[in-house]
């Protein structure tokens, strides 16, 4: 026991001198704990940090995430990106108001039936802000244990099975949620990816990996190929109006609003997909066509060009559910995909 003993000590020493101040650490609240855990979900602290401090200022508490409008939801998460989380939020809120009185549950078992929350997320709640001695593993404690027990090969299910088990060995019965925090703290600045800083490490001498001087091939990386997309955008003006459109209520950008248009054909130019787009998805002929700008845009594995037009409408088009007619102040009132913020961004200069 002593080298478990030894192992939790060091890092939670280490954790009280070092830990940065952030603002989800200043709270014990269930709630404010679990909106900090998922955004924090494939999303850089420092991103994090300005979304969280508004939301918690627009939802100050549980029951008023349950009663706000979902678009109100993605408005406020618009620019976080995997807008999943923020449904999945909203939809976990208003079961905790309905079944739970507006309290967050306290056991694994509870937590699992509620939409979003998988082993991660249950084990931060449960850890940080009850001080349950539930394990996590995220990328930085993933690749904090990789490296101390040698873990060859790249992150999977089988070694996150392993890496649990590891972890309830090591969790103290006092401090769970601390020694949690300090664990992924010691991967984000000190056994980074790239680059660790091994010397100021606390644990480095029980690290097997520094040991044998391979912990920059732990774990291996696996190479994304990103796939390259070129999209035309319009910007379709009527009556001093704007149009866009609701994209369907599945799939990654789920219920968020864009202009339209869409991917250019074999051979086609970016004006070419823009008046065939058009035509096919709005039922409009368009004039006045001029490139305002290009922009990238990247989400999971795409690299996606927008090149954006604006454009005349000969009349207003038959209008669909999912379309919209709106005045260019209005258009900060819809949530949006990044790359069509960036385009109402530019209208607005």
């Amino acid at each position: 026991m002593k080298p478990v003993y030894s192992f939790s000590k060091s890092i939670l020493h280490w954790y009280d001198r070092n830990k940065r101040d952030l603002p989800w650490r200043q709270t014990k609240d269930p709630y404010k704990i679990w909106i900090s855990e998922v955004m924090l979900q494939q999303t850089t602290v420092n991103a994090v940090i300005p979304y969280y401090n508004k939301w918690v200022e627009k939802f100050p508490t549980v029951y008023d995430v349950a009663k706000a409008k979902p678009q109100a939801i993605l408005k406020s998460w618009q620019g976080l990106g995997y807008y999943s989380r923020a449904r999945n939020l909203h939809k976990s809120a208003q079961i905790i108001v309905l079944e739970w009185d507006g309290q967050i549950p306290r056991t694994p078992d509870d937590l699992r039936g509620l939409p979003g929350f998988g082993p991660y997320t249950i084990g931060a709640v449960l850890s940080i802000a009850f001080d349950l001695p539930e394990p996590i593993v995220d990328a930085n404690v993933r690749r904090v244990i990789m490296r101390q027990l040698n873990m060859t090969g790249v992150a999977d299910a089988k070694k996150d099975t392993l890496i649990y088990a590891h972890l309830e060995n090591l969790l103290p019965k006092k401090r769970s949620g601390d020694f949690n925090q300090a664990l992924m703290e010691l991967g984000a600045l000190i056994c980074k990816s790239n680059g660790p800083v091994c010397n100021q490490c606390p644990v480095y001498k029980s690290c097997k990996a520094y040991k044998n001087g391979v912990q920059e091939l732990i774990p291996e990386k696996q190479s994304k190929q990103l796939r390259k997309l070129n999209v035309a955008i319009g910007v379709i003006q009527y009556n001093n109006k704007y149009l866009i459109q609701k994209r369907s209520s599945k799939g990654l950008l789920a219920d968020l609003w864009e202009f339209p248009g869409g991917k250019l054909e074999p051979g086609e130019t970016p004006r070419q997909a823009l008046i065939r787009e058009i035509r096919e998805e709005v039922g409009v002929e368009i004039n006045n066509i001029t490139h305002v700008m290009d922009t990238d845009h990247f989400y999971t594995t795409n690299q996606v060009k927008l090149h954006v037009f604006t454009c005349q409408s000969n009349g207003k088009s038959r209008m669909r559910t999912h379309q919209k007619w709106v005045s260019k102040r209005a258009l900060l009132n819809y949530p949006m995909p990044s790359g069509s913020a960036k385009i109402v961004e530019k209208i607005l200069s």
